[in-house]
């Protein structure tokens, strides 16, 4: 992403305390750009502080001042994703999941994955099996 503001200058590891505000759009968009610009290199251990620090900050002003982008997909939501993905039907899911009935009363938020499901369905789509489950009342 192509950016006309000006990134944070790091000059012999000194950065000023300044350029560690973030709390409007204009100090958003320059930490943006000093992120992409840290990214795009190799980095001193002085830069990766600095990038440690900006994407904490980043992080908070966006959770303030869009807080829709937190949203965490539910178990459904992350299987209804990773099926579309990999151009998969409920049927393919039946081995993982303990055959039709289950794998349709979990995609309908009617049933929870068990912890097992959970595990074969991680090492399936090679993530965490923690994203498969639900700690709170079941939703579709």
């Amino acid at each position: 992403m192509a950016t006309q503001v000006e990134p944070i200058r790091v000059t012999r590891g000194q950065v000023s305390v300044a350029d560690l505000v973030v709390k409007t759009k204009a100090d958003h968009k320059r930490a943006l750009a000093t992120v992409e610009g840290l990214m795009a290199r190799p980095r001193t251990a002085e830069e990766d502080a600095l990038l440690d620090v900006l994407a904490d900050l980043i992080e908070k002003f966006e959770s303030r001042a869009y807080p829709g982008l937190g949203h965490h997909p539910t178990p459904v939501e992350t299987i209804r994703f990773l099926m579309e993905q990999n151009n998969l039907s409920q049927k393919d899911l039946w081995d993982l999941l303990g055959g039709k009935s289950h794998t349709s009363e979990i995609l309908s938020g009617k049933r929870k994955v068990s912890n097992r499901q959970a595990a074969l369905l991680g090492k399936r789509f090679k993530i965490s099996p923690a994203v498969f489950v639900s700690f709170g009342p079941s939703r579709g």
